[in-house]
């Protein structure tokens, strides 16, 4: 029996494939609960066009980051903390100060795409990791300075 899965099935297959399946796996469990469709002919056409249009709106994503990772390669930011005299800012520099930084300047990205390699708890230079896309990553330098 042939069914399309609709959701990652450990040991099975990943969504959208087409897999061979034993009669009674396929009729009391998959296809009840949820996780398969009967692979008809028309469901295969369906399938087939769905992955079409999913595969152009990923590229289309793909494109736009890579464009927005080349303008942010030259970009440097510079963001103010309250410090003590000994260098170390009082809390840390978050996501959400540099996802407003890059906002000033002219980049939209979401501050949950953003990470460091360490977190910047003193004043001096770190890199933030942008993740634009699951095959784009960029990293933007910043400097933390004392106010």
């Amino acid at each position: 029996m042939e069914i399309i899965l609709k959701q990652d099935i450990k040991k099975l297959g990943e969504k959208d494939d087409i897999v061979s399946v034993k009669p009674g796996y396929g009729r009391n469990y998959l296809i009840p609960q949820g996780f398969a469709a009967l692979a008809t002919s028309s469901a295969k056409k369906v399938l087939a066009e769905n992955i079409k249009q999913a595969q152009f709106k990923q590229d289309k994503i793909k494109q736009d980051a890579e464009a927005l990772a080349g303008k942010l390669e030259s970009v440097k930011l510079t963001i103010g903390a309250k410090a003590g005299e000994s260098g170390k800012i009082f809390g840390s520099v978050n996501t959400i100060q540099i996802a407003d930084a890059l906002k000033k300047q002219g980049f939209e990205v979401d501050r949950r795409r953003i990470t460091f390699e360490e977190e910047p708890k003193f004043v001096g230079e770190f890199v933030a990791n942008l993740n634009l896309h699951k095959e784009v990553k960029v990293q933007v330098p910043f400097e933390v300075i004392a106010e």
